[in-house]
């Protein structure tokens, strides 16, 4: 039996489930003596550990940051981001056998990270636009690649208190003059859990919805403790430009939040409580680009109302000369 075989037998209860728990190296090789067959160097067992690490079909994973090592789970099946809300529509969620209390768990959980998503920005003065329609049922498939789930909008605003809302007019004259816009739009992909099998997925589809604005961001509501994970998101960022963040938020943490309404309409305090529940921790920073392109913006304005939404929002602060966030019109 070969070392890799014998090591995927032994290692799985050797490891803990915990990331925060990883057993240090020589103690696992330490153990894991204790069980193989054959004589085998500290050196050929700590390449093992190493390459198996970075398979997302092995039982082993190091944590993101620090030498310990922990046991990777069996992805759950789980609706990680709004495209599975075509899925009813498109034959994606087989993996739940029909289960409707798990689609609706799974459901929730995407709710509760947009609405949780949605508030961080308005606490930290960036001005989210929410995709619904484009993702709802019977919507094409290929509208994963086009529309991102949010666009968060960045505005020059003033220093000051009473002035944090006044967009600064000095800047925007300027920036009307050179051509440039008024503010940076960054589109954004929402996803529960990352994982090795799924995550360049999950970045192609944030880069590929995000060619026409200034920038991506792939948000993920778990963290991301797993070493080969967070290497291959920091590779893909720097070839790609396509910004990563973890906002540090376990299943069972997004279950312990109130409903999704209740983020969104939270009083100050609760809000503030929400934003302590944060471990924000990114990954990678996003590559911004001066110029939007246009002609792509139009392109998707002709197959989504929503679009036209998103335009008018911002022309009407450009009006206002105010950064409002935006409301669905009733």
């Amino acid at each position: 039996m070969s070392l890799r075989t014998q090591l995927t037998e032994i290692l799985p209860p050797l490891l803990p489930s915990n990331p925060s728990e990883s057993i240090k190296g020589t103690e696992l090789i330490r153990l894991a003596r204790l069980q193989l067959e054959g004589a085998y160097s500290d050196a050929s067992l700590r390449y093992h550990f190493s390459i198996m690490s970075c398979d997302p079909a092995s039982p082993i994973a190091k944590v993101e940051k620090g030498q310990g090592y922990y046991r990777r789970t069996a992805p759950v099946p789980a609706l990680t981001g709004a495209q599975e809300l075509l899925a009813l529509s498109h034959g994606r969620m087989d993996d739940f056998g029909g289960d409707n209390g798990a689609i609706d768990l799974a459901l929730e959980r995407l709710s509760k990270f947009r609405a949780v998503v949605m508030r961080y920005f308005d606490v930290n003065g960036r001005f989210p636009f929410v995709f619904r329609q484009a993702f709802a049922q019977g919507s094409p498939l290929g509208n994963l690649w086009k529309f991102p789930e949010a666009v968060l909008v960045d505005w020059e605003t003033g220093d000051a208190p009473d002035e944090e809302l006044s967009l600064d007019p000095t800047m925007l004259a300027l920036k009307q003059r050179l051509g440039l816009p008024p503010f940076r739009l960054h589109a954004a992909r929402l996803r529960i859990q990352p994982t090795l099998g799924s995550f360049r997925e999950d970045f192609f589809q944030a880069l590929s919805s995000s060619m026409w604005a200034q920038g991506g961001e792939l948000l993920y509501a778990a963290p991301i403790e797993d070493e080969a994970l967070a290497d291959g998101l920091r590779r893909l960022n720097a070839a790609f430009g396509v910004g990563v963040m973890s906002f540090g938020l376990t299943a069972q943490a997004i279950d312990d939040l109130p409903r999704a309404a209740h983020i969104l309409n939270a009083h100050p305090r609760e809000t503030e409580a929400l934003m302590e529940r944060l471990d924000i921790h990114r990954i990678a920073a996003p590559h911004s680009r001066q110029h939007i392109d246009w002609q792509a913006l139009d392109a998707l304005r002709r197959e989504s109302p929503e679009v036209n939404q998103l335009i008018h929002w911002l022309n009407s602060c450009i009006t206002k000369g105010r950064a409002e966030p935006f409301r669905e019109e009733t």
